[in-house]
């Protein structure tokens, strides 16, 4: 089994496969308006409403190294050729009221990230023209955006005219930290109209939605919570999780994580301490050495007294008790068996999975319509196992609306 720690460093380090056709990154980030976003499915998912006003800086990707930056936007080229572009971002105090909006792409509810393919024009600044194909990428619990991006610059360099959307949820990521955070509720449901919302004020209307785990569910809660009827067909991909009841068979369950992490007091002097504390408690080595990624400086303002390197988590710990509680909880076969028109799910299992797979459960998805793939050599994390063969899986359904590719498909 590779090391886990080699395995989030391909995860977190953007390095795309060569060769291949360029990506352009972008990452967004909000500042807070101290208003509600409750986010509208129907508008998210129909694309009406006007365009987004224009976000008032950018910021760059930090793998990337930075080169002067033009009037519609930063951008930069990595090490490996990758065009890196930032499409919105934190707005300043000074900002005028007028873009004090929700329609603001610096107001969506969540942190985002946008990777665009070489042949993708649309960007927030310039919103004019007709939208490239997009999918929006969801990762798990006690997870980050991060832990797609590199998997998502795979998919745009094999499918140049597409444009991928990655979010940190509510309590993860740089969301935890925002000024006002997304509040109420922290369960599936609420994470899903977050993501909702966040697509609803960048006025980008997905074609795909692609969940891993936790994730998978609040991509199956966005179709559930839009109705009986989709504006144009969606394609939904549930990277290894199960609609209803999920369990592990063996390995390092998350509820046991999350229940081991609210034992340890933060913040914690290194990363070694988080990983001999899990390791002591019987957590496997590679699940101690990914939770370090969880780990940033603390404040001084949230920790005046600590020393100096000391460290503590970048997620909201108490909100994902109570997310992982809903995930256990939420039976969305309802919507697999009463789906709305247009609507296509496609459930990815691996051959590893951490979670219990039922014979009974698979005939069942079977028997809605859905379709089950089985991913060879690869444990849960399927976009790091077999990053390769995962492609493979999903290329048909993004073949069919690329340019560069001939049609495998007809979505629309």
């Amino acid at each position: 089994r590779r090391d886990a720690m080699r395995a989030v460093a391909a995860t977190t380090s953007g390095r795309p496969p060569a060769p291949a056709p360029r990506a352009r990154v972008g990452s967004g980030c909000r500042a807070s308006s101290g208003r509600s976003h409750p986010g509208s499915a129907r508008g998210a998912l129909t694309g009406r409403g006007r365009r987004a006003d224009r976000p008032s800086r950018s910021l760059m990707i930090s793998s990337c190294e930075r080169s002067p930056s033009s009037a519609g936007g930063a951008r930069s080229r990595s090490r490996s050729g990758t065009v890196a572009r930032a499409l919105s971002t934190e707005t300043n105090s000074s900002m005028s009221g007028s873009l004090a909006n929700a329609r603001d792409p610096a107001f969506a509810p969540l942190r985002y990230e946008i990777v665009q393919g070489a042949l993708v024009r649309w960007s927030a600044e310039q919103p004019e023209g007709p939208h490239p194909p997009t999918a929006v990428l969801i990762h798990g619990i006690l997870g980050s955006r991060r832990n797609l991006l590199s998997f998502a610059k795979r998919l745009a360099q094999a499918f140049p005219s597409w444009q991928f959307v990655l979010v940190d949820l509510r309590c993860h990521g740089q969301t935890a930290s925002m000024p006002s955070p997304p509040g109420g509720q922290h369960s599936v449901t609420s994470a899903a109209r977050d993501v909702l919302g966040t697509l609803n004020a960048l006025k980008i209307y997905p074609h795909s939605l692609i969940g891993h785990s936790f994730g998978g569910k609040v991509a199956m809660s966005m179709v559930h919570q839009f109705g009986k009827r989709l504006p144009r067909p969606v394609q939904v991909w549930v990277l290894d999780t199960v609609p209803g009841d999920v369990w592990c068979e063996a390995g390092d369950h998350p509820r046991d994580t999350i229940e081991h992490c609210r034992t340890i007091a933060m913040p914690v002097p290194t990363r070694k301490f988080l990983v001999d504390s899990l390791v002591g408690a019987g957590f496997t080595l590679e699940g101690a050495q990914w939770m370090t990624t969880n780990l940033t400086p603390c404040s001084s303002d949230s920790f005046p007294d600590a020393p100096d390197g000391a460290l503590t988590w970048t997620f909201d710990l108490p909100g994902i008790v109570q997310m992982y509680k809903s995930y256990e909880e939420t039976d969305l076969w309802p919507m697999l068996e009463t789906p709305p028109d247009g609507l296509e799910v496609d459930f990815v299992r691996a051959e590893r999975s951490a979670f219990v797979w039922a014979d009974a459960d698979v005939a069942r998805m079977t028997d809605t319509g859905a379709r089950v793939h089985f991913l060879r050599d690869a444990s849960h994390w399927v976009h790091i196992d077999n990053p390769e063969g995962l492609l493979e899986i999903l290329a048909p359904s993004f073949g069919a609306m690329d340019r560069t590719q001939q049609p495998a498909r007809k979505f629309a």
